[in-house]
């Protein structure tokens, strides 16, 4: 991800005194992996329709960064409304070209989404999200984001909907291999309020927000996606 964009909300962020205000960034990691991701969502998300419509499903992405995710999935897509945000407005130009040059028009413009805050405060309606998406936020951030994405994915989601996650993570206290091992020891440094999260403990705090984790699919360069239904 970019230098500023891989983290949503704003706790204890120092962006510099540099930014991002041009358009069509493009970050490595993203151009790496946008297609892995695209072959889980295909599995996953269902719309039959082939252009958007008041009744579309809604695909909101929490922490967008360049954009190249949202704008690699729609098109493969096109009855799905897709929304992405950031918390960091440096990021929209880039994201405001992705959207614009989408070739089903299906990406809305961007918003600015501080995913501590409740979604109303965006505008969004309680249970009106159809999915929900964050990649490579959880390790690099706060742990208050992530309560925040689970608490609003609970809360802003759609009866059986899911929200989706990427990104390294550990299970029972144990982080492998060595190159995430150190790739923890790294973010850590850089910010000892980041690093690779447990899954026992998104777990726990998917139940707490009415949300279960019903598949764990492995990635390339030992990343996982994460697939979580709303009860």
């Amino acid at each position: 991800m970019s230098k500023t964009n891989d983290i949503a909300c704003n706790v204890n962020v120092n962006h510099g005194s540099g930014g991002y205000n041009g358009e069509k960034l493009i970050s490595p990691a993203a151009s790496r992996n946008k297609d892995p991701i695209l072959q889980v969502l295909k599995r996953f998300i269902i719309c039959d329709i082939d252009q958007i419509e008041d009744e579309s499903p809604l695909f909101v992405e929490i922490a967008s960064g360049t954009g190249q995710h949202v704008s690699h999935f729609a098109p493969h897509f096109p009855g799905v409304k897709f929304q992405p945000s950031d918390v960091d407005k440096n990021v929209f130009g880039s994201l405001s070209f992705y959207a614009t040059n989408c070739p089903t028009k299906n990406i809305l413009q961007p918003i600015m989404i501080d995913i501590q805050n409740k979604l109303s405060h965006y505008g969004f309606e309680e249970n009106s999200i159809d999915y929900m998406y964050n990649a490579n936020m959880i390790h690099i951030s706060p742990y208050e984001c992530t309560i925040g994405l689970f608490e609003n994915a609970g809360h802003y989601l759609k009866p059986e909907a899911l929200m989706i996650t990427y990104g390294p993570y550990s299970k029972d206290g144990v982080i492998t291999p060595q190159s995430n091992i150190s790739f923890d020891a790294s973010l850590r440094e850089r910010n000892p309020l980041w690093g690779i999260r447990d899954i026992n403990d998104l777990i726990k705090l998917g139940d707490e927000n009415n949300l279960s984790l019903i598949d764990t699919i492995e990635m390339p360069a030992n990343n996982m996606t994460l697939i979580w239904k709303k009860d």
